[in-house]
């Protein structure tokens, strides 16, 4: 059945609105034709045309009280439209390198742009939004690893935790790679644990700027437990070659001088994570290549969805049809007030012959 909409409102029913072009066209056609009596629904009264012409305004009453009840027949309803995709998507972690390194500024000369953490942040909030039917969840290491995130389909919250994201929040003196690589990929198990198969796969974005040289875990060994699971890792390695600008700060955080630092990347490295767990290994040396990275992983791991779609709906039919009756019977009873009058009042008995009619 074909529905009427606007805005955020429709009509059900949409075939009972013919009804109003009939009220004008009867009440037109029966007045062309001298029709002596007209028959107010739900009144149960026949009442003259004299009687109508001199009662205007119950009869106009009468009208929108039949536009109100076929208003109501054809089932206005307040619409709230919620679309949701399948969520058939990925279980993903983003695993992100903190260290003191991250500061380091890729620019031809000290103070010129922005160091490496304040490049990719913007890239990976561009990339948990490309993604709206993943859960996403967020690793960040020097030292330690921690969970700044767990899996969520909450990808505002998200960006909020992302946009927190500082050197020096955890220790920032090392590089624990194989750390960062385990917390992820501990997550993604307990949540494959907990979600079943209902979810597509797992994939894991590793993305750092030095070389492995503190934590529990090594690298091949956290490679080697992504590997019997069956997890792909993407590696990003991040930063120029040669000799950058890092630097170095007072105890309140503000930059008083720079110092060059040679780049501590371990490309081999994050080439074998890639290599052994069917993921890639990207070059990122600046903003450009960073996003075109995310970008190749973006669709190399995406799912295409056909979207459905439910309808929240709050009818509005009691809204029409009480004031619609309630100013229908109104009207009919104005209307039949004057003969209801008459037919109660009693009869008056025969005058004398001869009498005159009292005035």
């Amino acid at each position: 059945m074909t529905e009427m909409a606007w805005n955020n409102y429709i009509f059900k029913d949409p075939w009972w609105l013919a009804a109003l072009l009939a009220i004008p066209l009867i009440l037109w056609i029966r007045g062309r034709r001298g029709v002596p009596a007209l028959v107010v629904p739900f009144a149960g009264a026949w009442y003259r045309p004299s009687l109508l012409r001199r009662s205007a305004l119950p009869v106009g009453a009468g009208v929108v009280g039949l536009v109100l009840v076929v208003l109501a027949l054809a089932r206005p309803q307040h619409i709230d439209d919620k679309r949701q995709a399948r969520r058939q998507g990925y279980d993903l972690m983003l695993v992100i390198d903190l260290s003191g390194s991250m500061l380091a500024e890729d620019n031809a000369r000290p103070g010129a742009g922005p160091n490496r953490l304040q490049v990719i942040k913007p890239v990976i909030r561009a990339f948990i939004e490309n993604r709206p039917n993943d859960r996403i969840g967020i690793v960040v290491f020097s030292t330690q690893a921690y969970t700044l995130a767990p899996l969520t389909f909450d990808h505002d919250w998200l960006a909020r935790q992302l946009d927190r994201l500082e050197i020096g929040v955890i220790d920032a003196d090392h590089t624990a790679i194989g750390d960062g690589l385990g917390v992820a990929l501990t997550r993604l198990e307990q949540a494959g644990r907990e979600e079943g198969n209902r979810r597509k796969g797992a994939f894991v974005v590793l993305l750092t700027d030095g070389s492995n040289n503190s934590g529990v875990l090594t690298p091949e060994q956290a490679t080697e437990i992504a590997r019997t699971r069956g997890i792909p890792v993407y590696t990003i390695g991040a930063g120029k070659d040669g000799y950058t600008f890092l630097p170095v700060r007072d105890d309140h955080g503000n930059t008083i001088t720079y110092t060059q630092i040679l780049a501590d990347l371990d490309e081999g490295a994050l080439i074998n994570i890639a290599n052994q767990t069917g993921g890639r290994f990207f070059r990122a040396r600046d903003a450009d290549t960073v996003k075109e990275a995310f970008e190749a992983i973006d669709r190399a791991q995406k799912i295409e969805f056909e979207a459905h779609s439910y309808l929240i709906t709050t009818e509005l039919f009691p809204w029409f049809a009480v004031p619609g009756l309630a100013i229908l019977l109104l009207s009919g009873v104005a209307l039949a007030w004057p003969s209801l009058r008459r037919a109660a009042a009693p009869a008056r008995p025969p005058l004398p012959a001869g009498t005159a009619a009292p005035p």
